[in-house]
């Protein structure tokens, strides 16, 4: 059995499942995704489609909550506004669902997002989009901070020294390599995906959570209109 953690996909089903056929994933594999399903890539519809078909197979595939989650869903209340997306972007998740409003997204995939668990506690490590606020005093019941947190210290007796995990701040291919290789307590996997015109980024990399093998897959979903990540 081995187990996998990968985040921020963003919409680039064809490089969700180049990876997952990279990685020979088996059923009694455990498969850990940190959130970021859908928006600006363009195929938001497509990874949900995927994971619930691996999830219907008997693959054992969990899921986080990331904030484009989170802003997909309040879009079916609030339409457009409630999205930090360029009109280009807005108009890629459309499509994808192919719906002309937010409002109408389908009810399977309104049901996947609430879904969503903020976290997720394993023996060894904690999983989480973007990580916690030391600061408050129940980091786990502060919802805006396991979205959207960055630059945080870590408190790790509160973590009771596990590993921490996550997503969220787009991050070049080598640093990521390097804190898989030194094993540090606290590693970023969000290689950028969805951004593959910035050249340090463009990748989804999985960690085998035991070996600490990092799988690395380049965006197979491009072309599609995408901001440069400043």
């Amino acid at each position: 059995m081995a187990r996998y953690a990968l985040t921020d996909l963003h919409g680039c089903s064809q490089t969700l499942k180049a990876l997952i056929e990279q990685l020979k994933l088996q059923k009694t594999d455990e498969l850990y995704l940190l959130g970021d399903f859908v928006n600006k890539g363009p195929d938001s519809k497509g990874v949900i489609d995927f994971i619930l078909h691996l999830q219907k197979q008997h693959y054992q595939v969990q899921c986080l909550r990331g904030n484009h989650d989170q802003m997909l869903l309040k879009s079916t209340k609030k339409g457009a506004a409630a999205l930090k997306l360029t009109p280009a972007e807005q108009e890629l998740t459309l499509q994808s669902f192919d719906i002309k409003h937010f409002e109408s997204l389908p009810a399977k995939y309104v049901s996947f997002l609430k879904g969503l668990p903020y976290y997720l506690e394993l023996p060894d490590y904690y999983l989480v989009h973007a990580g916690f606020d030391f600061k408050q005093k129940d980091i786990f019941q502060e919802a805006d901070a396991m979205l959207n947190i960055r630059d945080y210290k870590v408190d790790w007796e509160r973590l009771d020294n596990k590993r921490l995990l996550h997503g969220h701040t787009p991050t070049a291919l080598h640093s990521i390599k390097k804190g898989a290789t030194h094993q540090e307590q606290k590693l970023n996997l969000d290689a950028g995906c969805v951004y593959y015109k910035n050249a340090a980024l463009g990748n989804l990399v999985a960690l085998d959570l035991d070996s600490q093998e990092l799988f690395v897959q380049p965006n197979e979903d491009r072309p599609y209109p995408v901001a440069r990540k400043s």
